[in-house]
């Protein structure tokens, strides 16, 4: 059984950005199934370098919308894209360097940007993006 789920909850009414955002929770719950059978360590790596790829695609298709229709709130919107790519890419490099990873740490800033950024931030640019006839 997965451990999160995705909800219509998190959809933010645009198809491809949908089916991106469910690529987060597939490597959610892909860790926590590595968690429950006592291989985390096994899949941190691939797990991070997933979380680098998805920066790139996602957060490039997410900004070409907005400057494209012009959104608003682009700045703020990239600015968090920038940390949660700073977060991920100092995991990268702390793993490079030998450095311990814990599945915890992950598996919290995935939470987070799931429950936070996609219900909170993402949720703005919704009916904006619907209304410039993107969905």
């Amino acid at each position: 059984m997965p451990f999160i789920e995705w909800d219509e909850k998190y959809s933010v009414n645009v198809k491809e950005i949908d089916e991106q955002h469910k690529g987060l929770f597939q490597m959610m719950n892909d860790l926590n199934d590595a968690v429950a059978a006592g291989k985390a360590q096994e899949i941190i790596d691939a797990t991070v370098h997933k979380m680098i790829e998805y920066a790139k695609v996602h957060f490039t298709t997410e900004e070409k919308y907005m400057t494209k229709f012009n959104y608003h709130d682009y700045p703020v919107h990239k600015a968090e894209h920038d940390k949660f790519s700073i977060k991920v890419m100092e995991m990268n490099g702390r793993l490079k360097a030998g450095v311990y990873i814990m599945s915890t740490e992950i598996a919290r800033l995935l939470k987070d940007w799931l429950t936070n950024h996609i219900l909170v931030t993402d949720k703005k640019y919704s009916a904006y993006f619907n209304e410039n006839g993107l969905i």
